[in-house]
């Protein structure tokens, strides 16, 4: 069983490339997959390895980022290796909004999972899902809507068109684009914003599906592809031509093929693009069956 450990925190950190090629290092020599996201303004992490790996590294980051608590974590269980591969980046923002943080005082206005369902049935509350549109389509809260941007630095633009009193309720995977989004808005004024605490999958890992205000599941970035309640693996594949998720009722359209394309991209595709993937998927069965995998293999289960 590997542990999956999702993390941020918006903290000042120094000597970013000193950070990276330790644990880089530490990632390889512990079997530990994922990213790790160093910047300025803090840390951002999705990382997944055995239970005593993880929290080797979880301690190891807190002593030497000389942090107390994260500002967010969320913990999951898979029965196969999630992630390709273990990186270290070093990037200007943990999340690009184009307003770097180095001074970032808590905002104090993360709502819990069970408070958050009583906020979203207020009648006079906005709420934004901050995600991306193909994530939207995979599953969100009833009543939200969507940015509708593909690169989370054009968030502001969608922004303007609320007023300052607007109560707003906002909501992303693990809450660190959410955190931003707030800092961005107090910045300009807005002070009735709210934020789900450790996002989504705190959501779905707390609150029953019964109680639930979810609807769908939750696309995640690793080969578990989306989440239900309880964190539990959902039933999304992914598209081996556009890279997008591909619902049950899309794998059984005439348009959809395993590894080459689905409803999505079928059209959009070139002849050409079409036989390269189907090549890629005949390699990659074909190897299946040897045991091995395809070098360039980017499997999702």
């Amino acid at each position: 069983m590997f542990q999956i450990f999702g993390f941020y925190k918006f903290k000042r950190l120094y000597n970013l490339e000193i950070l990276k090629k330790k644990f880089q290092s530490y990632l390889l020599n512990n079997d530990i997959r994922g990213t790790i996201i160093f910047s300025k303004e803090g840390i951002n992490g999705n990382i997944s390895g055995k239970r005593n790996n993880i929290l080797k590294i979880k301690k190891l980051l807190k002593k030497i980022c000389k942090i107390k608590n994260f500002d967010s974590e969320n913990n999951s269980e898979s029965n196969f290796q999630p992630f390709h591969k273990g990186k270290v980046k070093i990037k200007k923002e943990v999340v690009p909004i184009g307003n770097l943080l180095l001074k970032a005082n808590k905002l104090n206005n993360s709502v819990e999972p069970k408070e958050w369902n009583k906020l979203l049935k207020q009648k006079d509350i906005k709420i934004i899902d901050v995600r991306k549109p193909f994530e939207f389509d995979v599953g969100t809260f009833k009543g939200s809507e969507n940015s509708n941007v593909s690169n989370f630095r054009d968030f502001p633009k969608y922004l303007k068109k609320f007023d300052k009193k607007n109560k707003i309720a906002m909501f992303c995977t693990g809450g660190i684009r959410c955190e931003k989004a707030s800092f961005y808005l107090k910045k300009k004024g807005f002070d009735n914003v709210f934020q789900l605490k450790g996002g989504i999958l705190n959501y779905l890992k707390k609150i029953s599906k019964k109680e639930s205000l979810w609807k769908g599941e939750c696309f995640v970035f690793d080969n578990r592809i989306s989440l239900k309640h309880k964190l539990k693996t959902g039933t999304f594949s992914m598209c081996g031509g556009c890279r997008k998720p591909v619902s049950i009722n899309e794998r059984k359209s005439k348009k959809y093929l395993e590894g080459i394309h689905c409803p999505r991209c079928h059209d959009k595709l070139t002849l050409f693009q079409k036989k390269r993937f189907a090549m890629r998927q005949k390699q990659i069965l074909q190897l299946k069956k040897t045991g091995k995998k395809y070098p360039y293999q980017k499997e999702y289960y």
